[in-house]
């Protein structure tokens, strides 16, 4: 609108004031990552989920030591895992030698520590093993089905009649002395449970309505596998996985034990219990702490495959 001529101007309507920017430092409500929780919230979580499942929370601090002697062993030995001293040898448990001596002076705990890393790789190379191969024949079969599935079927039928250390045993007594021999296996002879598993969940899932209607919407069958069918029959498999750790733990500690496993003087948790057995009514202790770090794996890995299991059936 134009002013009329001779009056007065108006004056100017103040416009909004914009807000005075806040420097994220000096701001102390300002969240520089919103979604993460702060630390002390994660450590009360982290203390509240011990309180309510202790037993899961000592698994997973077992798993986590046993973990730590696999990958550094250095820092938990407190000896020369190959050193003798026969002037300590059959020493029993003290502060010298937490475990004790072998007949030979050698510390039993450092031995034990330093056994963790054949042993755990071995068991791991064996449940990949399983795992891969069980799941790509299972998936096989449920998949295309026919002929096919139940050739797949009764061979695993056949492995499955057969008990898996049995197994294992024959396998290795074919294949020959060596830690990767015994992965190799206590690996085949997990092949016939993940193969079993990993086809009842395919046809699970594969008759589900949003896999016909996505078989009917023309997608390639490959896409469809790969996109809706593995992602959605993934879990009980991965819960089997991790209760199969435990029964491979065992395995190739039975084998190694029997004399399958790496040669002397590398030590493996089987091995150290059969070179103690000699002197058991004299040195317990040789074969009862390597054969408790035995039980408490085993022990851990089921407890955390039970947890595993119920977070999948959420």
């Amino acid at each position: 609108m134009t002013a009329l001529p001779g009056a007065p101007a108006a004056a100017p309507v103040p416009g909004p004031v914009p807000p005075e920017p806040v420097h994220p430092d000096t701001d102390p409500d300002h969240d520089t990552d919103p979604g993460s929780p702060p630390p002390e919230s994660r450590l009360r979580a982290l203390a509240r989920f011990a309180g309510r499942n202790p037993g899961s929370a000592l698994s997973v601090l077992v798993v986590l030591v046993v973990l730590a002697w696999a990958f550094v062993p250095g820092p938990f030995m407190t000896h020369d895992a190959f050193a003798t001293a026969t002037a300590d040898r059959l020493q029993g448990p003290g502060p010298a030698h937490w475990f004790g001596t072998d007949d030979l002076g050698r510390d039993i705990y450092s031995r034990t520590v330093y056994a963790a890393g054949l042993s755990l790789r071995a068991t791991a190379l064996a449940v990949a093993i399983g795992l891969v191969v069980g799941a790509a024949v299972g998936l096989l079969g449920g998949v295309v089905g026919g002929l096919l599935d139940d050739v797949l079927m009764r061979v695993v039928d056949v492995l499955l009649s057969v008990p898996a250390l049995l197994l294992a045993l024959s396998i290795v007594t074919v294949l020959g002395f060596g830690t990767m021999n015994v992965a190799i296996a206590v690996g085949i002879s997990a092949i016939a449970a993940f193969a079993r598993v990993t086809r009842a969940e395919v046809l699970r899932v594969t008759a589900a309505p949003y896999v016909e209607a996505a078989v009917g919407n023309g997608l390639h069958p490959v896409t469809v596998v790969l996109r809706h069918v593995l992602p959605n029959s993934v879990g009980p498999v991965l819960v089997l996985a991790a209760l199969e750790f435990g029964g491979a733990v065992l395995a190739v500690s039975a084998l190694s034990f029997l004399g399958f496993g790496a040669e002397p003087p590398a030590p493996e948790w089987g091995s150290l219990v059969a070179e103690g057995r000699n002197f058991i009514a004299t040195a317990w202790w040789l074969t009862t702490f390597p054969g408790l770090v035995v039980v408490a794996v085993v022990l851990a890995a089921n407890r955390l495959s039970r947890a595993v299991a119920g977070e999948v059936e959420r």
